[in-house]
């Protein structure tokens, strides 16, 4: 099929350009972009008998399609919780079409068998880009290094333990220093497991009121200093993964002034929801590390702005509705962030504290830096690859309509703004504006 769009507002920060553009999809292939405006009308689209599908998509937006570098797909070992195919339909229907999958699954992403398993099953039953990430050391145990240069040659874009951080800084520095050699970044889950044992929310007067067992912000905070001063001494790259504490930040902020390879993301529950949001102990909101106070989430934003933190992450956290219902002490950490991620991240435009190019840019080219991923943006010649989205569309957060398994968010019931509402990925065409063809 030959799909034409017409009249859309492009913002490609891979290509560096912005503006008016019709553009020509073919067998999956960006024929043409034209530039320039060249017809009125209203949003909608139609299908002629000559099998062109013609979008006029005025007064919507085209970006490249989102890059998520810190998911969860579950599969294999808990396909209760999440599979490739369910996941993967989440995020087109997010606006992701590249995702990076952690390594916490069972078995243990620690060897180039679940690596190739993975990419076998995303070939087969995935609507987009799969990218898997390798674990640092065998079973996640923190003891001995995976084959990490085996996972990379298998197809793993980086090293990551999330969900258990590597304690061991010995371990950790031949980490970084096998890393750099290989050519692929270390993803770090900053927590002292000493400091946050037995927490299950942010410690403070909320904490306190529950009667709930805090995590302190040091947690997080000391072993994010180790990591710089063990990228520093190692010259590795590192990137801080989940970032959700003032005190996290300010040190990313000195590591990047003393020009060290130090990068870092947040999600979009750091800057849309504090603490209070487990009040009733609310399971959905249980996340590791923890909500925070409203200080905490105000600094986030600001080091959004000044490019502090360099990228904006989902942690989608699927789990099983028996997961969460359960005491809040006993109930799984996460929350499912696909599909609410890039409206949740658009008030952040709303509020001036992004434009929607940095926005996209945090959301595409960063990760993709970083991760070292290829991606060209919109170009003739080029694979399709983005989505179009109307920014002013209102709709209301249902978990029951969620692609994802994962109905666990704190989001449900929320009134947002901005949604995808057609994703381009190679000859895959997905339509979620409810019209009619």
């Amino acid at each position: 099929m030959k799909i034409i769009i017409h009249n859309a507002w492009v913002v490609d920060p891979f290509t560096d350009k912005e503006g008016v553009a019709s553009i020509t999809v073919e067998e999956g292939i960006i024929t043409k972009i034209q530039w320039g405006k060249k017809e009125k009308g209203e949003k909608k689209h139609k299908k002629n008998s000559s099998n062109i599908l013609e979008i006029n998509a005025h007064g919507l937006y085209i970006f490249p399609g989102l890059i998520d570098m810190h998911a969860h797909l579950r599969e294999p070992g808990f396909e209760h919780k999440e599979t490739i195919r369910t996941g993967t339909k989440a995020a087109i229907s997010g606006g992701f079409t590249t995702i990076c999958c952690m390594a916490n699954t069972n078995p243990v992403n620690d060897n180039p068998e679940v690596t190739y398993y993975i990419l076998a099953k995303a070939r087969e039953e995935g609507c987009c880009d799969v990218y898997p990430i390798g674990a640092i050391t065998k079973g996640l145990k923190g003891e001995e290094l995976s084959e990490m240069a085996m996972l990379r040659e298998a197809g793993c874009v980086a090293f990551s333990d999330d969900g258990m951080p590597v304690t061991n800084s010995l371990i950790m520095k031949r980490a970084l220093e096998y890393s750099k050699a290989i050519g692929s970044p270390i993803i770090s889950h900053c927590e002292d497991l000493a400091l946050s044992e037995g927490g299950v929310m942010n410690e403070g007067k909320m904490s306190f009121l529950l009667g709930l067992k805090g995590i302190p912000r040091e947690a997080e905070e000391v072993m994010v200093a180790r990591d710089i001063l063990l990228s520093k001494y190692t010259k590795a790259p590192i990137h801080i993964a989940h970032v959700s504490t003032k005190g996290a930040i300010e040190l990313i902020k000195r590591a990047k002034e003393e020009n060290l390879p130090v990068t870092a993301e947040t999600c979009p529950h750091y800057f849309t929801l504090t603490e209070k949001a487990v009040d009733g102990y609310k399971t959905d909101a249980k996340v590791n590390p923890p909500l925070r106070t409203e200080e905490d989430m105000e600094a986030i934003k600001e080091a959004l702005k000044e490019d502090i933190l360099d990228v904006i992450a989902t942690d989608h956290a699927p789990h099983h509705e028996g997961e969460k219902k359960v005491p809040f002490q006993e109930a799984a950490n996460g929350i499912s962030g696909l599909e609410t991620a890039l409206s949740l991240s658009l008030k952040l435009v709303k509020d001036g504290i992004l434009n929607l190019r940095q926005l996209i840019e945090k959301l595409t080219v960063n990760p993709a830096k970083i991760l070292k991923i290829s991606k060209k943006g919109l170009k003739e010649n080029s694979e399709a690859d983005f989505i179009i989205v109307d920014l002013g569309y209102k709709w209301k957060v249902n978990k029951k309509d969620f692609a994802s398994l994962g109905k666990n968010t704190p989001f449900d019931g929320w009134n947002l703004e901005g949604k995808v509402l057609y994703t381009f990925k190679g000859k895959k065409f997905f339509d979620m504006s409810g019209e009619k063809n």
